[in-house]
């Protein structure tokens, strides 16, 4: 298996040369940097614990600093610990892990915080039933009773469900496909939504479900191999061919109008 830690930047559509249209996640994969080898014997299971985005070393503690100069490396904004056989077994401490480790086509499972939804009442957090719509009714979105049947009638029994803050969770998204591996700009473009806001952390890691079905991704259609120039050049050359017949229309135009003129002298 197979995981990488990237960040979520937002959504956008891409086109295959068939025409279909991709609903997709931009995920940019900056190079998981390997800071520490976690080991069976020592920790009691096997992981990498990489980290993301350079830090300043007067931002960072000495804890930090001193676990980024074990791997050569900067210190890091986020750390996060990886598992799988895979990049446990091809990467060491002071390596580092890309985006091309996944292949187009790759399903993939895709982790992070979901949105937080402030503070929310019962109606919203926990999908209660709203009172009478009418206007004699006092009771619209409220709680409802908070009696116990007179059992603990001096506090209200934990659990009671009750309006609150309404915080981010952990939440998976199963089996995406990745339409396309940029290794150049260090992004990957997945099919589908992920969870979280933007510019938030997520991990990618390879679909646990083996009997998931593979995506046949298209080709997708590159819009930058054309520079501005030859756009350019083709609106000119496609301008030089229809300005001559607006010429001939308008000449056309002209001398109908010096006959009319004539003919008109002529009968006065």
């Amino acid at each position: 298996m197979k995981s990488i830690i990237g960040r979520k930047i937002g959504m956008t559509s891409v086109f295959t040369e068939d025409g279909a249209c991709y609903p997709v996640t931009v995920v940019e994969v900056l190079p998981n940097v390997v800071l520490q080898k976690k080991t069976k014997e020592k920790d009691g299971y096997e992981a990498l614990q990489v980290g993301y985005e350079d830090k300043k070393e007067s931002r960072a503690n000495k804890c930090e600093i001193g676990l980024a100069k074990k791997a050569n490396t900067t210190p890091k904004y986020v750390v996060r610990e990886l598992e799988g056989d895979e990049i446990y077994s091809n990467h060491e401490v002071g390596s580092q892990i890309d985006c091309t480790i996944f292949n187009v086509g790759d399903m993939v499972d895709v982790t992070g915080l979901s949105k937080g939804h402030g503070y929310s009442g019962i109606i919203k957090r926990y999908h209660a039933h709203i009172g009478p719509k009418g206007h004699g009714s006092g009771y619209h979105r409220q709680i409802g009773s908070l009696a116990t049947n007179g059992r603990c009638n001096n506090r209200v029994h934990a659990g009671k469900k009750m309006s609150g803050q309404w915080r981010p969770k952990r939440r998976t998204i199963l089996h995406l496909p990745i339409v396309k591996v940029d290794g150049e700009k260090n992004c990957l473009l997945i099919r589908g939504s992920v969870p979280g806001p933007n510019l938030s952390i997520i991990k990618i890691r390879t679909a646990i479900k083996r009997t998931c079905k593979p995506f046949a991704v298209g080709t997708i259609v590159d819009y930058t191999a054309e520079s501005i120039k030859d756009i350019e050049k083709k609106n000119a050359e496609m301008l030089s061919k229809i300005a001559p017949e607006k010429v001939d229309i308008g000449q056309k135009k002209n001398s109908a109008n010096k006959s009319l003129t004539n003919s008109g002298k002529k009968n006065k």
